[in-house]
């Protein structure tokens, strides 16, 4: 069993309950807004609201906050399903919405202008900002701040039923227009929009804010503890304040951890939607996103992210990971359970001269360290190919590949001589003729050559034409930036190449493999006879040293 990870947040839950008054019950929830997909960041808090609650024996919700019906809709709400489903996390039970809540709301609101803690505000948005005050200025109280009770009560109920146009009032607590934290001088709770929402229809044109919309359905759900990342760390006091002046059972706690940064992308949900309607992308789920339909359409595992997750820990440090390290988680998930194939990504024609025109086919395992996988038959003949990368002309010191004259050895087959080389008019190579050694493949070659080294390749008779589509960095720098965001993209993010596949995987059904020599590699869940380079064989991931003011990866 593993032991259980600790940090701050566990620690106060733990001093929680060991309080006299304490609740057993843990309770947390997963609350995205439905206005785009989940990425990676997203799946941090998935993780730790959904592990801990399951730690402890408690249960958590997946809560969609859809006050906005402006910018909502049922296809962000079917994605976010599939995707805490396939991270793993079962919550067909406890799915709910901010609009399941809707009217409680609405009363909360109530007896909140009944206490004279909310009044109906009619400056228009740009007046309520104009008068907000700054970081070091006080704000100006609105002119309707001192409306009575009665008359706030009789305009909110006037909102509701649709009286008024968009902006024409909004609904604000009552708290200090001069307090230091600007999210509690007099913050809007409701406002008018005659828009159609996806869960309700036309039922509400008035729509909670998110402050108070998120605090009242942690307490109408009996949250134990509210974990939040840190940009919610200023709005805690107007949590706190929403809950201390309602009639509410239940006192959710508010923790705020810092959030999953990745290099070499971006997390917000603005400029990945900028990406998707510029056309810069293929959709959310491209594969070069962050999005986590699109790792899980590249092939990256959900137990790749999960492990990613569990590196990152709980703190309240800057989270900026370098994009090697999720790279080295999905290596490690994938080196025991991809079965290896052979496939040639730039393909160059190999013709052995003295070879048999009779195929055959020979045997070779699916994971050398993994015998339960078992064995493929792999179609061996007189015409290969292997990849380009693989000849040369001019080798350099300790070249392990081929070029006139040397030997290499075929994976899982013979060893093979280069003795001439055909090119093209225009002076590109265009077919190897090779003579191979009868007996090498048992290694008891009575010439005893000793090859320069190891190279795939695939029976050009039986060679399967698949289009790989081999994916890097969306982004050429670490930290792009939203002003210079198109400027800063990887031009050579995706290449598609035509290459060719052993049968026995370009046929199955399985999933992942690695292509020995070039990568994991994915089958396309959209595109026919496609596989996603997931990540290259080599391990470049290595923790750099801390700078000032951030935090070394683990």
């Amino acid at each position: 069993m593993a032991e259980r990870p600790t940090d701050f947040i566990r620690q106060q839950i733990d001093r929680d309950i060991a309080k006299p008054d304490g609740s057993k019950d843990v309770i947390t929830r997963f609350p995205p807004e439905p206005n785009g997909y989940l990425h990676i960041g997203h799946a941090k808090s998935i993780c730790l609201n959904f592990g801990i609650a399951e730690e402890y024996g408690g249960h958590a919700y997946l809560r969609f906050d859809d006050t906005n019906p402006l910018a909502e809709s049922d296809e962000y709400v079917d994605a976010i399903k599939r995707d805490l489903a396939w991270l793993g996390f079962d919550v067909a039970n406890r799915v709910t919405f901010a609009s399941d809540y809707f009217e409680a709301l609405y009363n909360c609101a109530l007896e909140l202008i009944r206490k004279d803690n909310a009044f109906v505000c009619s400056l228009s948005q740009d007046e309520i900002r104009a008068t907000r005050g700054t970081l070091t200025e006080p704000g100006t109280d609105s002119p309707y701040r001192n409306r009575p009770v009665e008359e706030n009560l009789d305009l909110f109920t006037r909102m509701r039923a649709g009286e008024f146009p968009d902006g024409a009032h909004v609904l604000r607590a009552r708290i200090d227009m001069a307090s230091p934290n600007l999210n509690m001088r007099d913050p809007v709770l409701y406002r008018i929009r005659h828009a159609a929402h996806h869960n309700v229809g036309k039922a509400w044109v008035i729509y909670p804010t998110y402050d108070f919309t998120h605090c009242i359905c942690d307490a109408l759900e009996n949250i134990t503890h509210s974990l939040c990342t840190l940009e919610f760390e200023d709005h805690r006091p107007l949590y706190d304040w929403v809950l201390d002046n309602l009639s509410l059972n239940a006192r959710p706690r508010q923790i705020e951890f810092s959030r999953l940064g990745l290099e070499h992308t971006v997390m917000s949900k603005r400029l990945l939607q900028q990406l998707v309607t510029d056309g810069m992308v293929e959709g959310w789920d491209d594969p070069r996103l962050p999005t986590l339909a699109g790792l899980r359409r590249r092939g990256v595992t959900p137990r790749a992210i999960r492990d990613l997750c569990r590196r990152a820990g709980v703190t309240k440090q800057d989270n900026q990971l370098e994009i090697e390290l999720l790279e080295f988680c999905v290596r490690s998930d994938l080196e025991d359970s991809a079965p290896r194939a052979l496939g040639v990504v730039k393909p160059l024609k190999v013709r052995l001269t003295n070879y048999p025109q009779s195929n055959e086919t020979l045997q070779a395992p699916w994971h050398q360290r993994e015998p339960e996988m078992g064995t493929r038959p792999l179609p061996f003949g007189p015409e290969l190919y292997i990849d380009r990368e693989d000849f040369t002309f001019s080798p350099p010191p300790k070249w392990k590949r081929l070029s006139p004259g040397s030997h290499v050895r075929l994976r899982y087959a013979y060893i093979i001589r280069c003795d001439e080389v055909v090119t093209g008019a225009d002076g590109e190579v265009s077919e190897l003729l090779c003579t191979y050694l009868p007996d090498s493949r048992s290694g008891s070659d009575t010439s005893r050559v000793k090859p320069a080294g190891v190279i795939h390749w695939v029976a050009a008779h039986a060679a399967e034409p698949v289009q790989m589509r081999l994916y890097d960095r969306l982004f050429r720098v670490r930290d792009p930036k939203g002003a210079s965001l198109m400027d800063d993209l990887n031009p050579a993010s995706l290449v598609t190449a035509s290459g060719f596949l052993e049968p026995a995987a370009a046929t199955g059904e399985q999933s992942h493999f690695q292509f020995e020599r070039v990568g994991y590699f994915h089958r396309d869940p959209v595109l026919p006879r496609t596989f996603n380079r997931v990540v290259s064989l080599r391990d470049s991931w290595r923790p750099r040293q801390a700078s000032a003011g951030s935090r070394k990866t683990p």
